[in-house]
């Protein structure tokens, strides 16, 4: 076998490739075998006509076809091997000679793996937060763990329900005098000024009191969901069974034992700031880690083909509808909600995909610059990490994931994983406030929004 390797764009070859005729003479012949036994031929058992007589009845056609269906992805496997292209999608495929007797002729056509220039990789300055956990920081926690232990309390039914309350009501929903589909519930627990209804709702039962019977007038959203409500005016009857109302406990030694395994308030306070810097520290690194890998890819060269894109992209897609169904919902759905079509969400998602694609590629190529490699040892840990976090057998695991032929994607991912650990260590940190002053267009490193994700994180 013959291969030579034509360059006809920035990431595109055309492969041209030659298969001796002694092989295809073969492939002729194997194909002869498996077509006689599915043509029935006049004067011959199935399966016993000499191969001149099959080739009169059916012609030399469908013995090509079926030789060259064998033949190809072979050769072009040992093609690939042999000229060291690096194809990223499927190659097109056109016949140059068909000749039974001569060898076969074929192009295939195919984008490649892009070459990637990279620019500074090694000592890149990047901002990285210096979280600092002050004492309103463990104050402002305290009070989440204050909402979110109170007691609900019943009140007395003189007493009106405020902001907050939760109030226990029967409502009905009426649209022209009548009742519409799904504008009825009982014993709904509602908390006034939440937003959980419809704009104008909470707010008209804010003073009503237990037992009290209220008529509620409200214009549901254009944009509402359900489309035939979309716009119109509706009258919900509403009956207030009961208001209940948060209780908040005093921030005490009594309420650290409560909330905790601690005996006194002084010691919660000091594990709450220890979990504060400790997630805050992570997070400040997390954002270090992106901050430099962002550098080093805008830094960097690289003309990522269609292709790639393409299929990052139809990856992308099939993620978000992935957890569209884990809420109940459908992708079609989702479209249909947000009146948009799918080539629209494409579009909207194809810079995060060109953007993944070059990430990527860059990080490869700090892998092969510095000799970066996922070690099968490499490869062992973090099946072990799998078989823990789904809480599997460890062989069951690496069964399954070679049974998808996936080991060699998750060694991809370790590579990059690596050579991205390999750019952070080598990178200098410096303060956000220095980075702004140079100019530094690294977005998400700010203290204050560490603090913030810092105090969701340890809710």
């Amino acid at each position: 076998m013959k291969a030579t390797v034509e360059k006809i764009e920035k990431n595109r070859v055309a492969l041209q490739v030659e298969v001796d005729a002694d092989v295809m003479a073969s492939a002729m012949h194997k194909a002869y075998k498996k077509l006689v036994k599915q043509v029935n031929i006049p004067g011959f058992r199935k399966g016993k006509a000499p191969r001149k007589i099959l080739e009169n009845y059916i012609g030399t056609g469908p013995l090509l076809e079926e030789a060259i269906e064998n033949v190809v992805p072979n050769a072009y496997l040992e093609a690939i091997e042999e000229t060291k292209i690096e194809p990223v999608d499927q190659p097109s495929i056109e016949m140059v000679q068909v000749d039974e007797g001569k060898p076969l002729i074929f192009k295939a056509t195919v984008d490649v793996k892009p070459e990637v220039k990279l620019g500074e990789y090694k000592g890149v300055e990047a901002p990285k937060a210096e979280p600092e956990i002050t004492e309103e920081d463990v104050e402002e926690h305290l009070k989440m763990l204050q909402q979110r232990y109170a007691k609900l309390v019943v009140l007395d039914k003189a007493e009106p329900a405020q902001e907050e309350d939760t109030v226990i009501i029967d409502f009905e929903g009426f649209m022209d005098g009548e009742p519409f589909e799904g504008g009825k519930g009982e014993d709904f627990p509602l908390v006034l000024g939440s937003g959980t209804f419809i704009p104008g709702f909470e707010e008209q039962l804010i003073g009503v009191k237990t037992e009290e019977e209220r008529e509620v007038k409200v214009t549901f959203p254009e944009d509402y969901q359900v489309e035939h409500l979309a716009g119109k005016e509706a009258i919900f009857k509403v009956k207030v069974k009961e208001i209940k109302r948060k209780e908040l406990s005093p921030i005490d030694d009594e309420f650290a034992k409560d909330v905790s395994e601690f005996e006194t308030l002084k010691e919660l306070k000091e594990d709450i700031r220890n979990k504060l810097k400790t997630t805050a520290e992570e997070q400040s690194q997390n954002l270090f880690r992106q901050a430099v890998i962002n550098k080093v890819v805008d830094a960097a060269e690289v003309d990522v083909p269609e292709s790639m894109i393409s299929r990052r992209l139809e990856a992308l897609v099939d993620n978000f509808s992935q957890r569209l169904q884990q809420q109940g919902m459908t992708l079609e759905q989702y479209l249909e909600y947000t009146k948009s079509s799918l080539k629209d969400f494409k579009e909207q998602y194809r810079p995060e995909a060109e953007r993944s694609v070059k990430t990527d590629l860059v990080l490869e190529a700090v892998a092969k610059a510095e000799g970066i490699e996922a070690t099968e040892e490499d490869l062992d840990a973090e099946i072990e990490k799998l078989a823990k976090l789904y809480r599997q057998d460890v062989k069951t695991v690496k069964a399954t994931l070679a049974a998808q032929d996936s080991l060699d994607t998750l060694k991809y991912g370790i590579m990059l994983d690596k050579a991205s650990d390999f750019l952070v260590e080598n990178a200098v940190p410096v303060k956000a406030e220095e980075a702004e002053e140079a100019g530094d267009g690294t977005e998400g490193a700010g203290t204050e929004d560490t603090k913030k994700e810092t105090a969701e994180a340890t809710e």
